[in-house]
């Protein structure tokens, strides 16, 4: 009777202890697939299409892509519909463009307060003055920016370029001219919308 007794208590302690090492490797696999599926910070990205509409009774339109990948913005903008030559294109205040002018953006964006300039100037430049390009007899043209100076809604007044717009400018601007580089008319815009 002692002897099945005895027999009893080992295979129960067998059991138990087996469990219970069970147990702990369900924990740590769990574990190791929770942290192999979380994505890494330094490959989220974030990617928003800007539609643009002709203003200023101008046949212009267009698209504006921004993608955010490790901290940096890539900004290409193609447009039609514009008389050839040289253009200017700016980020505005608000993502309004409600006027048929585009006057409903307001001016620049430049919250840091910085006198109008060619991007990058030592002088100073808003965070808005993207600059010029040119379009060729068709009417088409394009730019591209890169650079860490913006974000795509990460909530920073001095970077987010959400809730701002881009607007197309007849004419060249002259990186000089306060506040807005004699830009000209607005042709073309789009609200920069999450």
């Amino acid at each position: 009777m002692k002897k099945l007794g005895l027999v009893i208590l080992l295979i129960t302690l067998t059991i138990s202890f087996s469990c219970k090492d069970n147990k702990k490797e369900t924990e740590v696999d769990t574990e190791m697939e929770m942290e192999d599926t979380t994505p890494a910070e330094s490959t989220v990205s974030q990617e928003l299409m800007v539609k643009l509409e002709p203003k200023s009774d101008s046949q212009v339109s267009g698209s504006v892509f921004f993608k955010e990948e490790n901290g940096m913005v890539t900004m290409t903008a193609m447009m039609s519909g514009l008389t050839e030559g040289t253009h200017a294109i700016h980020i505005h205040e608000k993502a309004d463009c409600s006027a048929a002018d585009g006057t409903s953006t307001g001016g620049h964006w430049n919250p840091t307060g910085q006198p109008h300039g060619k991007w990058g100037s030592e002088e100073g430049y808003h965070k808005g003055d993207i600059g010029n390009f040119e379009a060729n007899a068709d009417g088409k043209g394009a730019i591209t920016l890169v650079t860490n100076e913006w974000c795509i809604g990460c909530g920073d007044a001095t970077k987010d370029i959400v809730g701002k717009a881009i607007i197309v400018h007849d004419g060249t601007d002259d990186f000089v001219t306060q506040p807005t580089g004699a830009a000209g008319g607005r042709v073309s815009c789009g609200g920069i919308i999450q």
